[in-house]
């Protein structure tokens, strides 16, 4: 019976693990949308990692996640953030560390210009003092586009527009299941 019991608990801990990490991915988007750096600054450990697939935004340590964050919405006004399909995979070897998935969209207005995204974060999760934090956030982007262009801009390859530069988009076309897909369809 005590055997039982263990896997009972061990079920239950990932259970409730999994309902703090989709807390904390929503914790995210609602302080991102609020401005609210000291609430941001709590959602990450103190080794964390922020980085995007594009390069253009990357810090290591919790500090340098802040200011990276904080210089981000700096070029902010209002701003809409949420999120969709959630993917969260336990670590099998540390029951205090789980790795996901986040789809997820954003209204913003970088630099007053009103602006539509789409875009996926691949996270580390790690639990500290019994709280589920981001370790590592990775943002990749299907699109970023002022508003005005988004009728036509999914329809092409540079669809990222950061900071004054416009960006090949992240995904989908550099992901190996679509590119095989398209090489299929040319083939046929």
């Amino acid at each position: 019976m005590t055997v039982a019991i263990e896997e009972l608990a061990r079920r239950i801990d990932r259970l409730e693990a999994r309902n703090a990490i989709a807390e904390l991915v929503s914790a995210y988007a609602i302080a991102c949308d609020e401005q609210d750096l000291p609430r941001l600054r709590e959602l990450f450990t103190e080794d964390a990692r922020f980085d995007s697939r594009n390069g253009r935004m990357v810090a290591d340590g919790r500090d340098a996640v802040c200011e990276l964050l904080e210089r981000s919405l700096a070029t902010r006004g209002p701003s809409c953030h949420w999120t969709h399909d959630l993917v969260i995979r336990p670590d099998v070897r540390d029951e205090d560390r789980a790795s996901g998935v986040v789809y997820s969209h954003a209204e913003t207005t970088p630099d007053a210009v009103a602006s539509l995204a789409a875009f996926r974060y691949h996270d580390e999760y790690r639990r500290t003092d019994g709280v589920w934090r981001f370790r590592r956030r990775e943002i990749s982007y299907l699109y970023y586009l002022p508003g005005d262009e988004y009728p036509d801009g999914l329809g092409r390859e540079l669809r990222v527009h950061a900071g004054g530069t416009v960006l090949p988009a992240d995904y989908p076309e550099a992901l190996p299941s679509w590119q095989a897909f398209r090489q299929k369809l040319r083939g046929s």
